[in-house]
């Protein structure tokens, strides 16, 4: 039972760290040296960064809203899950943790295929999506997972 506790810990933890390198990381789409992010444009320019703001797109802020969400609704999850773990009655469930948890997964769903589908419309044929971008669709699943464990863990002594 303390494999598959720390293992959970340690995957929940993984998801949180993804989720914010995610969200906060200048890479969700790249062009040479130039980065895109959901917060700001930066380019390279003689070993520094010139960077400035994001488009006011809808959809644009929708993704930022999403991604942070995501982040934040994990973040509680995991405080939840650790109150759980010293104050649930043994043969409980974690039902409480799991729906934050369900619920981060399906916001960082939503925010990578809005980017996903949006993006096209202002994307050149030499840019390409940056590692943040991949690590939000990784988040995903690994989110996702987390969750549905929660779903069938129970406390035991």
């Amino acid at each position: 039972m303390l494999a598959i506790l720390l293992a959970t810990i340690v995957l929940h933890l993984t998801d949180l760290i993804i989720l914010f390198i995610s969200t906060c990381a200048n890479a969700w789409r790249t062009h040479g040296v130039t980065n895109y992010d959901l917060w700001h444009d930066c380019t390279q320019r003689n070993g520094g960064y010139h960077c400035r703001g994001t488009s006011d797109a809808d959809w644009l802020q929708a993704v930022q809203a999403l991604m942070v969400l995501a982040t934040i609704f994990c973040l509680i999850s995991f405080i939840i899950f650790l109150c759980q773990l010293f104050t649930l009655l043994k043969g409980g469930r974690f039902f409480f943790t799991a729906v934050f948890q369900v619920l981060a997964s399906l916001f960082v769903m939503s925010g990578a295929i809005i980017y996903t589908v949006m993006s096209p419309e202002w994307k050149n044929e030499s840019d390409g999506y940056g590692y943040a971008f991949v690590l939000a669709w990784l988040a995903f699943p690994l989110t996702l997972i987390s969750g549905f464990i929660y779903i069938v863990l129970r406390k035991k002594e």
